[in-house]
């Protein structure tokens, strides 16, 4: 059985994408601090910042694959501490790529559609970056460290929405929270992109390694829309009220990162590769409120537990 080492394993991406892969393949989840309640897959705990470890920890776990999707993923974090961003989202990359190849393991890196500056959008993977903040900065550094060390490697650009462990990681999860709460918040309307369902990005990935996939996807659903216009979608599918959205533009919120306008990305190279369309944003909409209904948020919620402190 092909055996995964999925790195982020408490995160938004490598939660779900390791209970998705876990019926199926022999998962190992990588964890820092935040362990997991019987998640049904065997984990390890390591700091990857320690980058002369990444060599050891491939050989003490012997993956066949694995699934890169830890990174310091807030952007305002990464502006305020620019050097732990470079470190844990460009170096490790690089690092983890180099190990990877040197042990003829197959990778899939994880990027993110801000390595765009949004001036045009619907970006081709043959448009040229043009990133604007720090988190976008470390990102493009790391498709390039990984490009070079591991050419066989997958690098999905990507942006994605879903439940997590601690009810907070995605931008649905701040929409379903406050409107369920009947709290008002804040739509950008100046702000588009092309948000795919964290669990069918999961399987996709898992589809891209089978079919032994690499190189850069927009890996992305087939439509694209503003967050405020996501925040009313998700309000209409799960029955709240979409009047507590209000219109805003992100740029008048002046926030430590820039952020660009239109990040929407053309998926046209992953259709053709795997033969299909990508979902559109409603099905993933219906996706998320499908889980909801099936206690799926619910068994991310129980998997968490306290943070605990690394030995040694």
């Amino acid at each position: 059985m092909t055996r995964i080492l999925v790195t982020g394993a408490s995160g938004l991406l490598g939660s779900n994408l390791a209970l998705a892969a876990a019926p199926r393949y022999d998962v190992v989840g990588l964890l820092h601090r935040q362990g997991l309640n019987e998640p049904g897959f065997e984990t390890v705990q390591a700091d990857l910042l320690d980058l002369d470890g990444i060599g050891a920890l491939l050989d003490a776990v012997q993956p066949d694959w694995v699934v890169h999707c830890a990174a310091l993923a807030t952007l305002n974090e990464a502006e305020r501490q620019p050097q732990l961003a470079h470190r844990l989202n460009a170096e490790v990359p690089g690092r983890l790529a180099t190990e990877a190849a040197r042990r003829g393991l197959r990778l899939a890196h994880i990027s993110t559609d801000a390595v765009f500056d949004g001036s045009k959008g619907n970006y081709k993977e043959t448009d040229g970056p043009n990133p604007l903040s720090v988190y976008a900065r470390s990102k493009r550094m790391a498709e390039l460290a990984v490009k070079a060390a591991h050419p066989g490697a997958i690098l999905a650009r990507t942006v994605f929405f879903g439940w997590s462990l601690n009810g907070q990681q995605s931008l649905a999860e701040f929409f379903y929270n406050n409107l369920a709460a009947g709290r008002p918040v804040n739509g950008h309307t100046d702000r588009r992109f092309c948000p795919l369902l964290v669990t069918d990005l999961a399987e996709i990935l898992l589809e891209m390694l089978e079919k032994d996939l690499s190189g850069i996807y927009h890996v992305a659903s087939a439509d694209s829309m503003t967050k405020h216009e996501f925040g009313l979608a998700l309000a209409a599918r799960f029955g709240l009220d979409g009047g507590l959205i209000q219109s805003a533009e992100s740029a008048a919120e002046n926030p430590p990162a820039r952020r660009a306008p239109d990040l929407s990305l053309n998926t046209a190279r992953l259709s053709q590769a795997l033969g299909r369309r990508m979902p559109t944003v409603a099905q993933g909409l219906d996706g998320l409120h499908a889980q909801h209904a099936s206690g799926y948020r619910q068994r991310l919620r129980d998997l968490a537990t306290q943070p605990q402190p690394l030995e040694g």
